[in-house]
């Protein structure tokens, strides 16, 4: 073989093999049948990937914060019930007032403190009064424990005028936790309390909190809870009542994050302002599209999981796409991935052998010169 057509050899074999360089893209067709010979997942294994259109946008936009709707507030009044009325727990305060007995109403002076100079109700729900002794006021109301002691006190004092007041609220209370600027333990008192209420006690919110997910331990259950629905629409299915020991916890925006890569100017994770994005200003935090590399036409949103993923493609080789783009909603941990070109990836494998077709070259050219060099 003559040196020419060895040279000729050796630069066909790595041209033929560019094709197979490694390359990160978008195979539609393997997609539709992926999982095929393998055992059946829980989910079907061929997925459709869907063009992003103007229909397609209108049911994104409609499904958006509506997926999973939160349980009904199991302490929410029903029609003709019975409005909130608060009754007397353990460690809480009373304050005892007997008309036109001062003896009975401050036995210990009217210099001490209100906590100093009130009945504490003991962990078994007792208080002691004079000339009645001890006698059970929690699980009560206000009301019902002020005619108990008054039937009481009949024995003793001639039409006894009482009256029961709540000093200092402790035996009932909630915890707040998470990204708020004040978390700790409230006092749960005679004013119905919802979870708004909480996050108000708490000093409001701190600026990573993610009020999308608010979570309500509640009895060894958790609820989810979008006060963002609440404070923008009103929803006040969102914004339970209050119950003893509840915990409320305000999560950050950590997990709101869009994931933006392929061939982009700066691929990053992108954080979202209260649980939104568009894909077009997810697009525009990066820098927008490669024009040297990027296929307008390939741009994906993968959603979901590896078992059972979402998959929509935005073809945007046309400038009135990007209205589509704008309208677009993305969801927190959505992967946006565009595409490399055809002509762009034919580049990189060209620049990819290179070294190797030099490397050829220059042996080719060493053999050349030692073997074949003409003798004069």
């Amino acid at each position: 073989m003559t040196p020419r057509l060895a040279l000729v050899a050796a630069l066909a074999v790595p041209l033929a093999g560019c094709v197979l360089l490694p390359t990160t893209k978008m195979d539609e067709g393997a997609l539709e049948g992926r999982g095929e010979g393998q055992p059946p997942p829980p989910a079907p294994a061929a997925f459709k990937v869907q063009l992003i259109d103007a229909k397609l946008v209108s049911e994104q936009i409609a499904a958006t914060g509506r997926e999973v709707p939160a349980p009904a507030d199991p302490l929410a009044p029903r029609p003709g019930a019975p409005g909130y009325d608060y009754r007397i727990a353990p460690y809480d305060v009373l304050t005892i007032i007997v008309y036109e007995h001062p003896e009975l109403t401050i036995p210990a002076g009217e210099i001490r403190s209100v906590d100093q100079t009130g009945y504490t109700v003991s962990p078994d729900g007792y208080i002691f009064f004079p000339h009645v002794g001890r006698f059970q006021v929690a699980g009560h109301t206000l009301d019902e424990a002020r005619r108990d002691l008054t039937d009481r006190l009949a024995v003793y004092v001639r039409r006894p005028q009482v009256q029961i007041l709540v000093a200092t609220y402790r035996g009932k209370r909630f915890q707040v936790t998470g990204e708020v600027l004040q978390s700790g333990t409230y006092p749960i008192a005679d004013v119905p309390l919802r979870v708004s209420d909480a996050i108000a006690a708490a000093k409001g919110t701190g600026p990573e909190a993610d009020l999308r997910e608010v979570t309500l331990s509640r009895a060894g259950k958790t609820y989810v809870l979008d006060l963002q629905r609440f404070y923008e629409e009103g929803d006040q299915t969102q914004n339970w009542l209050l119950a003893p020991d509840d915990t409320v916890h305000v999560p950050d925006r950590s997990a709101n994050k869009v994931f933006v890569l392929g061939e982009v100017r700066q691929p990053q994770t992108r954080q979202m302002q209260k649980a939104r994005m568009s894909l077009a200003e997810a697009l525009s935090d990066v820098g927008w599209l490669d024009p040297l590399a990027a296929d307008p036409a390939q741009i994906f949103v993968l959603r979901g999981s590896y078992e059972a993923p979402q998959i929509y493609r935005l073809d945007a080789s046309q400038a009135d796409a990007m209205l589509l783009a704008v309208n677009f909603p993305l969801r927190p941990r959505d992967v946006v991935f565009v595409q490399t070109s055809g002509v762009a990836r034919w580049n990189r494998s060209l620049q990819g052998l290179m070294p190797t077709v030099q490397s050829i070259w220059q042996a080719y050219d060493i053999v050349y010169r030692t073997v074949y060099r003409p003798i004069y």
